[in-house]
């Protein structure tokens, strides 16, 4: 008998028809003999709609309010999944996150889980009942009601499988596993039988978005085997786990990419100790993720350039507390660019195999692909191209790693 935390997303409980299909998919856990727990989403839009009107009410609401609101979307699936799974004869209850309970830190609108008493439900699962438990919410030290932000039914199964030690976490989705790169642009991407914790931590962050960073995160910390599969086919999914449950590979695991990236270059900048320390104090202090960073010295007694790379969402913000420090900061120019791309290589191979980044400049290079910043971790390695360039290093690039599978 195995204990199984299976996962199921909007799109998978997007209509009656589908959550009558779930049940049928949990009953077959059951029927061999599994324990098993089940995290929901709301229903496929149903969030959006619930934030939405939050936002119309009254755009300076109460966090609180607005947890109580979009929390709701959960609330209305467990009940229906609940009931489902009595119908076809399995014996099943629905669990708010408050009845677990989960409780989480303060931060209405992004909590994190603190703890999880699973007490109750350890005795309701050993007596065969199936845990229809409501994701991405829990109870604040306040009493309240607190959802857990993006990504959190991914976050809350995850939690619940490690404070259950369950066997496996299923996260069903409607991808039937994670892929070496896009299968939209690379048509000949394959499907992994099994990728580490920090291959697809790496993946997630991103671009991938198979899984959220912060449950892979959570998944790896606690070493929760993950496995992502589809709600609508039985094909065998992708197994995420630790590095050494994986016979040493020999290739590079995927090609990712992220669109949504903009690039800041600041030029003229006093050469001396504390300048990017100021810049980018002042950045973080207003809550703004800064990746690639490219530092160079213009020459003797002219100062330094300095170009880094974000989140095209936080770039106005970014050139607005830039512009409003030139006095301080002494630069004498500010440019940004928003038709970049970062494309990312990336493999637990790489701490073995010499070259790899060789063939991924030289691949971009014959391909008249000019590379605007580069910055690599021990497993990847990563650039910023121009946007327009896009499908066709992604592409480039699958095919010289050789990932690419059969047409």
């Amino acid at each position: 008998m195995a204990l199984i935390v299976q996962k199921f997303g909007g799109t998978s409980v997007g209509g009656l028809d589908r959550i009558r299909k779930v049940a049928s998919r949990v009953k077959q856990e059951t029927d061999a003999g599994n324990q098993v727990a089940v995290v929901v989403s709301a229903m496929a839009g149903t969030t959006n709609q619930l934030v939405s009107w939050a936002r119309d009410i009254g755009p300076m609401h109460d966090a609180r309010e607005y947890d109580t609101i979009v929390a709701s979307g959960e609330q209305v699936t467990v009940g229906l999944l609940a009931i489902a799974l009595q119908n076809i004869g399995v014996d099943a209850r629905s669990w708010l996150g408050w009845q677990i309970p989960v409780r989480t830190d303060e931060v209405h609108g992004a909590a994190r889980i603190e703890s999880i008493d699973t007490e109750l439900m350890r005795a309701r699962l050993a007596s065969g009942q199936v845990a229809v438990v409501a994701g991405f919410q829990g109870i604040a030290p306040d009493g309240r009601i607190a959802t857990l932000g993006r990504g959190g039914s991914d976050t809350s199964a995850v939690a619940l499988a490690a404070a259950l030690s369950a066997d496996r976490c299923d996260i069903y989705t409607d991808v039937d596993g994670v892929y070496t790169t896009d299968p939209r642009i690379a048509p000949k991407a394959r499907k992994l039988d099994a990728i580490s914790f920090e291959e697809m931590l790496e993946m997630a962050s991103l671009g991938a978005k198979v899984l959220q960073t912060r449950s892979v995160a959570m998944a790896m910390r606690h070493n929760v085997k993950l496995q992502v599969r589809s709600s609508f086919s039985d094909a065998p999914g992708t197994l995420v786990v630790n590095e050494d449950a994986i016979v040493e590979q020999e290739k590079i695991s995927g090609i990712a990419y992220s669109p949504d990236e903009a690039k800041v270059t600041i030029e003229g900048l006093p050469d001396e100790p504390g300048t990017a320390a100021a810049i980018f104090g002042e950045l973080a202090a207003n809550h703004i993720n800064v990746d690639m960073i490219v530092q160079s010295a213009t020459g003797e007694g002219q100062g330094a350039d300095i170009t880094f790379s974000m989140g095209r969402s936080d770039l106005a913000r970014a050139m607005e507390l830039i512009n409003a420090s030139k006095d301080r900061l002494a630069f004498y120019n500010l440019s940004a660019a928003e038709n970049v791309t970062k494309i990312s290589v990336v493999g637990m191979a790489m701490r073995s195999q010499p070259g790899v980044a060789k063939t991924m400049f030289e691949t971009l290079a014959e391909r008249g692909i000019n590379i605007e910043v580069i910055s690599t971790s021990e497993i990847k390695i990563s650039v910023l191209i121009a946007s327009e360039y896009t499908e066709l290093a992604v592409r480039s690039l699958h095919t010289a790693f050789g990932l690419d599978g059969e047409d």
